[in-house]
C-alpha cells in the first residue's frame, strides 16, 4: 500500500508499505528519518516517541497505514532549518543530558510537549511527563536539569515578548 502523510512539515509518500509495518520502521527505513530510535518495540521505553497530529505517541505501536493523511513530527522536525536546534534540544546539550543518545529523541519530544502545555512544570510534573521514557545510561538528574533549563529559557522569552 502507499501511505501519504505530512512528515515534519512536508508531504511525503511511502510505497509498498506492509500492513503490519510500524510507523517507526517507515520513518527510519523508508523515509530516512533515523532520529526516533528502535529499542523495545513494545511501547515501554519511549525512545521512538513522535508527535502524531500533535500528540506524543510511541511510533513502534502505530501501524504505518494509520498515518495516512495525518501529521507526524519527529525529533528532526523540532529543529528549525534556519536557526538550528530547538530550545529544548539546546538545553539538553547545554545541561549534558545527552548521554549515549539512545533515549534522547523520545525525551526531547516528550519534554517539548510538556513545555507546550506547562511552561513552568514542577519536578513532579517533569517526572510524570517523562515516566514513559527510560534511560539506561546513568540517572535522570541531568535530564531533569535540562528540562528545568529549557523551562527557564522559555519563561524568559515569554517575559521579554510581553
Amino acid at each position: 500500500m502507499r501511505v501519504t502523510f505530512n512528515a515534519n512539515g512536508r508531504e511525503v509518500e511511502a510505497d509498498d508499505v506492509w500492513e503490519g509495518e510500524s510507523l517507526l520502521f517507515m520513518l527510519r527505513e523508508r523515509l530516512g528519518l533515523p532520529g526516533s530510535k528502535n529499542a523495545c518495540e513494545q511501547g515501554e521505553c519511549g525512545s521512538c516517541t513522535v508527535y502524531l497530529d500533535g500528540a506524543p505517541v510511541c511510533s513502534c505501536l502505530v501501524a504505518a497505514g494509520q498515518v495516512q493523511g495525518r501529521e507526524v513530527r519527529t525529533v528532526e522536525g523540532l529543529a528549525d532549518p534556519e536557526t538550528g536546534l530547538d530550545d529544548v534540544q539546546q538545553a539538553f546539550v547545554d545541561a549534558g543530558a545527552v548521554q549515549c543518545g539512545f533515549c534522547t529523541p523520545g525525551l526531547l519530544v516528550q519534554t517539548h510537549d510538556l513545555l507546550e502545555r506547562n511552561e513552568q512544570p514542577s519536578d513532579n510534573d517533569i517526572r510524570e511527563a517523562l515516566s514513559g521514557n527510560l534511560c539506561r545510561c546513568t540517572g535522570y538528574e541531568k535530564i531533569m536539569d535540562a528540562v528545568r533549563l529549557a523551562s527557564a529559557r522559555k519563561c524568559s522569552k515569554s517575559e521579554v515578548s510581553q
